[in-house]
């Protein structure tokens, strides 16, 4: 009967600390992950501005798409900084990447039609979801793991 406990007791060990290893080395890999996708963002960051700085002249489009990588890095310092992905952020790089498409858009075809509608449609979509997230979470904050209360 007490090898039996043992050998329960022994058993939880492991099973305690093959969970604690393998949660270590998920944890690890996510922030491998993350910083190669920022370093990935960095670098296409610079090589836009290479190839700006190489043509000579930079347009909007250009600035806007610097814009991007710039939301993108922040959205993965703040899940560095606080171990959660704002979503809202996704939601900003959305925007600007749709309007982006649409000064694409306005300086190729030069005439307004239904793809104008379309896409300001889709960022005042983004843009309510934003507000209706952002009102959310300061309405209702959620409680993480240990009971204490966020807002994002």
């Amino acid at each position: 009967m007490a090898d039996l406990q043992k050998l329960e007791q022994f058993d939880k060990k492991l099973k305690m600390n093959a969970d604690t290893i393998g949660n270590l080395l998920v944890e690890w890999f996510h922030a491998l992950t993350l910083f190669f996708i920022g370093a990935a963002i960095v670098w296409s960051g610079v090589s836009t501005f290479v190839d700006m700085a190489m043509k000579g002249h930079h347009s909007i489009e250009d600035i806007l798409l610097l814009f991007i990588y710039l939301e993108l890095l922040a959205m993965i310092g703040i899940y560095f900084k606080t171990n959660h992905m704002p979503v809202r952020y996704l939601i900003y790089v959305a925007i600007t990447g749709l309007t982006r498409m649409l000064i694409g858009h306005i300086s190729i075809h030069h005439v307004p039609d239904a793809g104008i509608l379309y896409i300001t449609g889709a960022i005042l979509i983004l843009a309510l979801t934003t507000l209706v997230l952002r009102y959310g979470s300061s309405k209702y904050p959620y409680a993480d793991l240990t009971g204490e209360t966020h807002k994002k």
